[in-house]
């Protein structure tokens, strides 16, 4: 699942020049990788608070409006690290947690999408089992 929301947040940040502009080339990658990282584990958390897939998938159908339950959960962490371990601006830190619905839309679009395998909602459902397993342990 990393993988995939890694490969999302890569194309629509770098279609997005208020943001690719403005992160030092030598960041991007990391910076993207945190992004990525935040988002799996935004997911994952909402999939708990929403009782499994079926929840889950109806919060991000829903992730396109700001202060939606999956956004805010995101956005709320996210610029703080992005600053600090960054150094990036609010600017740039704003304009990226302003890319987060889209981001989401994109990525609920690929789970329910049947012509699009590298993530359905088989394989999220398994790997939010996988997260569920290791945290009740």
């Amino acid at each position: 699942m990393f993988d995939e929301i890694l490969n999302i947040v890569k194309s629509h940040l770098g279609g997005n020049p208020e943001v690719a502009d403005a992160l030092p080339q030598d960041q991007a990658g990391a910076v993207h990788d945190e992004i990525a990282t935040h988002i799996q584990d935004g997911i994952k958390n909402q999939a708990a608070e929403e009782g499994g897939i079926g929840g889950l998938l109806s919060s991000l159908k829903d992730s396109l409006t700001s202060g939606s339950p999956v956004t805010g959960a995101i956005e709320g962490g996210l610029a703080a690290t992005l600053a600090s371990k960054f150094g990036l601006s609010p600017a740039i830190t704003g304009a990226i947690a302003g890319a987060l619905p889209g981001i989401l839309q994109k990525f609920t679009n690929k789970v329910n999408d049947p012509d699009d395998e590298s993530i359905t909602p088989q394989s999220l459902e398994s790997s939010l089992a996988d997260k569920f397993k290791t945290d009740n342990k």
